[in-house]
Parts: C-alpha cells; sequence; structure tokens
C-alpha cells in the first residue's frame, strides 16, 4: 500500500493494536478513535483516505456516524466492521453510508484487498467524475461548477482552489497546502492567495443564502454545509 492515511474507530484495544500493527507495516499512517464521537470529530477535522468504522461504538454508534458524516458532506470511504453477521445489519450499514461491511473474526489480507480497492476506487472517481458537496457540483471532464443548479463562473485558479476544496471537504485545506497545490516551487505572495480566495467567495457565496466557504483563522479554508 503507497503512503495512506487511515482513520481506525474501534474501541477494543486489541483490534486496534492489530489493525495499527497491520496497516503500518504496509506503509500507512495510522489515526485512531476509541468512541464514536471522536471518530466523528477527527473524520471532520483530519484528512483520511478511508475510515475503518466499528459498529457497536459506544457514545456514538457507527450506524449514526457514517449517517452523520454523510450529512455533512464527507465522502472518505468507509468500511464497517461488526461482530454481527447479519443481513438487516449490512443492509443498515449500506443505508446508513458505509461503502463495505466485513464481520468479524475478518482476514488481515482479507481486509487489506478491501481497504484498496475501496481507495483505488474513490480516487478514480474523483480523477474522472463529478465531485458533489451539498448543492455544489464541479464537473471535471468539462471544468464547469454549479452551485443549486446555478453554473458558477470561475477564473482557472479559482477552479483549481475549488477542485482542492472539494476533494478534501469537508476537512481544512491548509493555506501552504494550496499554495504548493496551486503554484509548486514559485509560491506568491499570500496577498495573490487572498485575492483569488475573496473572488472565489464573491462567486460561490455572494449569490446564495448561506455560506458554503468557511476561513480558518491562520490555518487555511474549508467547505462547510449550514446546519438548519
Amino acid at each position: 500500500m503507497a503512503l495512506t492515511q487511515l482513520l481506525i474507530v474501534e474501541d477494543n484495544p486489541d483490534v486496534a493494536g492489530i489493525l495499527a500493527d497491520f496497516f503500518e507495516s504496509q506503509g500507512a499512517v495510522v489515526d485512531f478513535a476509541t468512541n464514536g464521537e471522536l471518530g466523528y470529530k477527527l473524520a471532520l477535522e483530519g484528512s483520511f483516505d478511508l475510515i475503518i468504522l466499528d459498529l457497536m461504538l459506544p457514545k456514538m454508534d457507527g450506524l449514526t456516524v457514517a449517517k452523520q458524516l454523510r450529512h455533512m458532506g464527507c465522502n472518505t470511504p468507509v468500511l464497517m466492521l461488526t461482530a454481527l453477521d447479519d443481513k438487516q445489519d449490512l443492509l443498515k450499514g449500506f443505508a446508513s453510508g458505509a461503502d463495505d461491511y466485513l464481520a468479524k473474526p475478518f482476514d488481515l489480507d482479507v481486509l487489506n484487498a478491501r481497504v484498496t480497492a475501496l481507495i483505488n476506487r474513490h480516487h478514480g472517481k474523483v480523477a474522472r467524475g463529478v465531485l458533489k458537496f451539498g448543492s455544489l457540483e464541479l464537473d471535471i471532464a468539462k471544468h464547469e461548477v454549479y452551485r443549486s443548479g446555478k453554473k458558477l463562473a470561475l477564473t482557472p485558479t479559482c477552479y483549481q482552489i475549488l477542485h482542492h476544496l472539494m476533494h478534501k471537504a469537508p476537512n481544512i485545506v491548509k493555506r501552504e497546502e494550496l499554495i504548493e497545490a496551486l503554484w509548486s516551487d514559485t509560491p506568491p505572495s499570500n496577498d495573490i492567495l487572498r485575492s483569488h480566495m475573496y473572488q472565489l467567495r464573491n462567486q460561490l457565496d455572494k449569490p446564495f443564502d448561506s455560506p458554503i466557504l468557511t476561513t480558518v483563522p491562520k490555518i487555511g479554508f474549508k467547505l462547510e454545509l449550514t446546519s438548519n
């Protein structure tokens, strides 16, 4: 496995330890949560290629975590683990927004194959298809962006910024990450990035009732859906 960032939400320390040892030996960077509330928080704040999510968790169960993440626009693949192997549990897992489902006890090689397939599939969709976040839709092939069905007139740089933000949404994208993605080894001054963000906000937010582009002071930017 290439360098991959995984979030493991698992309250059983033995299982979490086994998963950590295995995936770290494959070269992955692994973060952990021992309850559903923390897992939900980390999933929204971090930038992960995949979430391994236990079904039975304290504070917030796995089904609720997955459902709330999808409601918030998080499109990170979710592989759900459960000690239950029942058709209704499987259907509930998929209905909540999980991408795959594996019953305990599981074979680590099978788990690894599932994880790799989910990540590859997700990256393939991102590369070829349409990115969606709330009412926002970005057509990669056509280089067109719509919000609530209205086409936005974006400059090429604003389009690239939004593409990056949508790919990471709803996670925070640091200023340095944006600058590196856009200008690589020839970064401009912060004023130029600020100017582009101002132009993007004028198109993305000002014509609509609720803002979607959020500035995180001293860190960067993120796309955020307003809770009603």
